[in-house]
């Protein structure tokens, strides 16, 4: 029985899922909001009780390059438009280059759509349809040229592993099965890294790419007055093993760690105690991003 999402808990994803598109693709050649006006309106439906819809749709376009060998021209971009029960209705994406023709365009915009039907609904699928693109799109190119089409989009798919780094920032962590779950999930995961509970809370992930993102889907699903993703770092490892992910690795397990200012209540954290650890663990640049002070 799945229970119906709220016009403003919908909101909310939408808003989080921006913030974190923003995160991640901070240049405009990547990633640029077509429609300033609807953010702000859907910013003030949530953060206002009684405020109207927002009557527009959020609009903004992902440019993706594909990673395939000969592709230094080839770019795709995503139009996309997120009706205002999405994430429980689809995402309306509308892939373009001008590398397409018009019949391969429909073709691949129609795949996009049975792959969203078919694994996102009523989850932020923005992240998924852009990984789509960037795996899939360029086979498309050449789809009716050739019959072998299914083996070129295989070849495309090479097996470079990325290491990556996930620097969490959010409002206040206390909650103690929030805690326990930032642990066991990292563990699962084989994330190493550290919590900060606290205010603010801090956490930091580390391992293979797609257990950081697992883990964000995880955490950021979990209630919270605000948590986003201050920092990324993303390391590719050409045809990296074990061993290579192992040497990337700045902590050895995921730990809590309470740099304790004021005894009792163990609310603030001291942040010259945080500020001494990642610079001993060579992150000192990460304080400066959390707290924009220098630290010392």
């Amino acid at each position: 029985e799945t229970t119906e999402m709220t016009n403003r808990e919908e909101a909310e994803i939408q808003i989080s899922e921006l913030d974190l598109l923003s995160s991640m693709f901070p240049y405009e050649e990547e990633f640029i909001v077509t429609d300033q006006l609807a953010v702000a309106e859907l910013k003030h439906y949530v953060e206002n009780e009684p405020a109207e819809m927002p009557s527009s749709k959020v609009q903004f376009i992902l440019n993706v390059k594909p990673e395939v060998s000969n592709a230094s021209m080839m770019e795709f971009s995503m139009a996309c438009a997120l009706p205002l029960k999405y994430p429980t209705v689809l995402p309306e994406i509308t892939v373009r280059s001008s590398l397409l023709s018009r019949s391969q365009q429909i073709h691949l915009n129609s795949d996009l759509r049975t792959y969203l039907m078919q694994n996102c609904s009523g989850e932020p699928c923005m992240l998924s349809a852009r990984e789509w693109v960037k795996d899939h799109a360029a086979a498309y190119i050449d789809k009716e040229l050739s019959s072998s089409s299914v083996t070129t989009s295989n070849a495309m798919q090479s097996e470079d592993i990325t290491f990556t780094r996930l620097w969490i920032y959010s409002h206040h962590i206390y909650n103690k099965q929030k805690r326990k779950n930032i642990i066991d999930w990292a563990k699962e995961l084989s994330l190493s890294g550290f919590c900060m509970p606290g205010k603010p809370g801090v956490v930091c992930v580390e391992g293979l790419q797609s257990n950081c993102e697992e883990f964000w889907s995880r955490v950021r699903r979990l209630t919270w007055k605000r948590i986003v993703i201050r920092h990324r770092e993303d390391v590719s490892l050409e045809g990296g093993g074990h061993a290579e992910v192992q040497k990337q690795r700045k902590f050895s397990t995921l730990e809590e760690k309470c740099f304790d200012a004021h005894g009792a209540r163990g609310n603030h954290m001291d942040l010259g105690q945080l500020y001494r650890f990642l610079e001993e663990k060579g992150c000192a640049d990460i304080f400066q991003m959390y707290f924009g002070v220098e630290g010392h």
